[in-house]
C-alpha cells in the first residue's frame, strides 16, 4: 500500500519544512501579541458558579478562533456549554483534538496581593525574591521571559489557549501549512467536575470525532524542559465527621467526661497511615505493579529532589514509593482540610459537637474508586465505630458511644494511560523532536486530574497530554501566574505538534 506520490510530498513537505524553519525566532516574535491578548483573556471573570460570566467567555473565544479561520460552535449541555472549534488543512489526513479549558478556580481577592485577580499585573522578581509590579508599557520593549503575567487562569488554563491562538498566527504569517487537522474543545466546568461530559460525548460523538487527543493542562516538568505526559489520575472525595455531644459543651463543666470528636477523628486519620505517609489500610495499594520498562521510564525522568524540596519547602518527603515518579503511580489518601468549633480570636472553651474531614484520594488506573471508599468505611468499623451515611440521629447518638458518617461522592473522575508506544504516543514525541532538536521529558502519569477519560473512552481515541506552563505558577491558589518565556515555549511547541504528519513520523502509509 503506498500513497499517491502527491500525498506522500505533501507529507513530506510538511515535516521538512518543520526541521528546517526557525520556529524559535516565529514564536519569540510572537510572545508581545500573545502576552497583551491573554491579560485580555483574563480580564473577563471564569467562575463556572456564574454561567453570565462563562458565556462573556465563549463570546470572546467565539470572536478569536473565527479570526483565525476556525469554525466555531457553542454545544449546549444540561450544565455548561462546551465550546468547540474546528481547522482543516490541505493535504492533511488525520484530525487532532485538543482539549483545555477556560474556567478557573474562585477566588478570595483578599488572599491575593493585587486588588483583582481578573486585572493582571505584569511582574519582575526582586533580589529578594519577591514578585515588583511592572508598568504594562514596559512590554512594549524588550520582553525579559522571566516576567510573570498574575491572574486567575493564567497559567490554568488560560494560557495554553492562547498560546494554541498565537501559534496559529505565527505559521498563517510564515505561511506555515498545518500537516494535521485541528479540533479545539474548550470546557466551561473543569474546575468543577466537568459534569456534562458524558452527555455531551454521547449528543456530539461525530463532532467531537478525532484520531487522536491532545490534553494541554497541568504543569510541564520542574527543569521547564519540553514534557509529554502519558496519564493523569483520577479524584474521588470523601467527607468523614465524627460526633461528639449533641451541642458544643462548656470544657471545664464536660472535659474530661464528654467525647471530644476532633481528638476521635484524628485518631482515626492517623491510624490510616505509618509515620512516613504510606497507607496502611489493609489491600490499599493492591494491584500496583512495574515492569522493567516503566521503572526505566521513571528513572529516566531528570527530577532534582533538593530541587522539588526547596520548591515546596519540605526537608523530606513520604516514603510511598522510591522516589517522586514512583510516588505518583500509587492511590493517595490526603486530607484536604478539618473543620470544627472555632480558632484564633474566635476560639471557645467548649468541647465541640462534631469535627469533619475532607479527603481526596487520586485514582491510578489500577485502583477502583468504590473498593477504595469500601477499605476506608472497613477500616473505620474495624475501630470499633458505628458508620452511618447520614446524620445520626437522637435515638443513635444514645445508642453508639462511637459515631462517624461518611459521606462519599460516588461520580469519581476517573485516571486514564496511554502506553507510550502507542501511535499517538510515537507521533508527539516526534513531534516535539523534531520542533526542538531534543527528546521531551517522557512522564508515564501526572499526579493531577484531567475530567478528560469520557472523551478517551466514549470517543475510544488515544490521548497524551503536553502541559506548557511553569510548575511553579501557584495553580488553584492565590497569585495565580505564567511565566512569559513559557509563553514563547508554548507558541514553539503548537506549532511543533501542528506541522507534524502523523503517518510520516509513525512511518505507515495508507491507500
Amino acid at each position: 500500500m503506498r500513497y499517491p506520490v502527491t500525498l506522500l510530498l505533501i507529507a513530506v513537505s510538511f515535516t521538512s519544512l518543520a526541521q528546517s524553519v526557525d520556529l524559535s525566532k516565529i514564536s519569540q516574535d510572537k510572545t508581545r501579541p500573545a502576552l497583551n491578548e491573554l491579560r485580555s483573556f483574563i480580564s473577563l471573570p471564569n467562575d463556572a458558579n456564574y454561567l453570565e460570566d462563562i458565556d462573556k467567555n465563549i463570546i470572546w473565544l467565539e470572536e478569536a478562533f473565527q479570526r483565525r479561520k476556525f469554525s466555531t460552535q457553542v454545544l449546549e449541555t444540561v450544565n455548561t456549554p462546551l465550546f468547540l472549534a474546528e481547522r482543516k488543512y490541505p493535504g492533511a489526513t488525520s484530525t487532532i483534538l485538543f482539549y483545555m479549558h477556560f474556567d478557573g478556580q474562585s477566588v478570595d481577592p483578599a488572599e491575593w496581593s493585587q486588588k483583582d485577580p481578573y486585572n493582571a499585573t505584569l511582574r519582575a522578581r526582586g533580589k529578594e525574591g519577591e514578585w515588583n509590579k511592572l508598568d504594562w508599557k514596559q512590554a512594549e520593549g524588550k520582553i525579559d521571559p522571566d516576567w510573570r503575567i498574575f491572574g486567575r487562569s493564567s497559567s490554568d488554563d488560560k494560557g495554553p489557549i492562547v498560546m494554541l491562538l498565537n501559534a496559529i498566527d505565527a505559521m498563517d504569517e510564515n505561511q506555515l501549512n498545518g500537516a494535521v487537522n485541528v479540533k479545539v474543545v474548550l470546557d466551561g466546568e473543569e474546575e468543577k467536575g466537568s459534569k456534562q461530559l458524558a452527555m455531551a460525548v454521547e449528543k456530539y460523538k461525530d463532532l467531537l470525532s478525532a484520531d487522536h487527543m491532545v490534553i494541554n493542562d497541568g504543569p510541564m516538568h520542574l527543569s521547564g524542559e519540553p514534557t509529554v505526559i502519558f496519564g493523569c489520575r483520577g479524584n474521588v472525595t470523601i467527607n468523614l465527621t465524627a460526633y461528639g455531644p449533641r451541642a458544643h459543651q462548656h470544657s471545664g463543666h464536660y472535659g474530661n467526661y464528654a467525647p471530644n470528636p476532633v481528638f476521635r477523628l484524628s485518631q482515626l486519620l492517623a491510624g490510616m497511615k505509618d509515620e512516613e505517609g504510606r497507607v496502611i489500610i489493609p489491600g490499599y495499594y493492591d494491584g500496583i505493579d512495574f515492569d522493567a520498562d516503566a521503572r526505566a521510564m521513571m528513572a529516566a525522568v531528570p527530577d532534582d529532589s533538593e530541587v522539588i524540596h526547596k520548591t515546596i519547602g519540605i526537608a523530606e518527603p513520604e516514603k510511598v514509593g522510591n522516589n517522586y515518579q514512583e510516588s505518583l503511580q500509587y492511590p493517595s489518601l490526603n486530607v484536604r482540610g478539618i473543620a470544627a468549633a472555632w480558632v484564633g480570636k474566635n476560639a471557645r472553651t467548649i468541647v465541640p459537637s462534631e469535627a469533619t474531614a475532607a479527603i481526596d484520594i487520586r485514582l491510578v488506573p489500577e485502583s477502583d474508586p468504590d473498593r477504595l471508599i469500601s477499605l476506608v468505611k472497613s477500616h473505620i468499623e474495624s475501630k470499633d465505630y458505628v458508620v452511618l451515611d447520614h446524620s445520626p440521629d437522637e435515638a443513635e447518638r444514645l445508642r453508639h458511644p462511637k459515631i462517624v458518617q461518611l459521606e462519599a461522592n460516588r461520580k469519581a473522575t476517573l485516571p486514564f494511560r496511554t502506553e507510550v508506544n502507542s501511535l499517538t504516543g510515537q507521533w508527539v514525541q516526534k513531534a516535539l523532536l523534531n520542533g526542538w532538536g531534543k527528546d521531551p521529558i517522557k512522564i508515564r502519569i501526572m499526579g493531577g486530574t484531567v475530567p478528560t477519560t469520557t472523551f478517551i473512552n466514549g470517543l475510544d481515541i488515544p490521548a497524551v497530554i503536553v502541559p506548557l506552563v511553569n510548575a511553579d505558577n501557584n495553580q488553584h491558589s492565590p497569585d495565580e501566574n505564567l511565566r512569559v518565556g513559557n509563553i514563547t515555549s508554548g507558541v514553539h511547541t503548537f506549532m511543533s505538534i501542528l506541522m507534524q504528519d502523523v503517518e510520516e513520523s509513525l512511518g505507515t502509509t495508507k491507500r
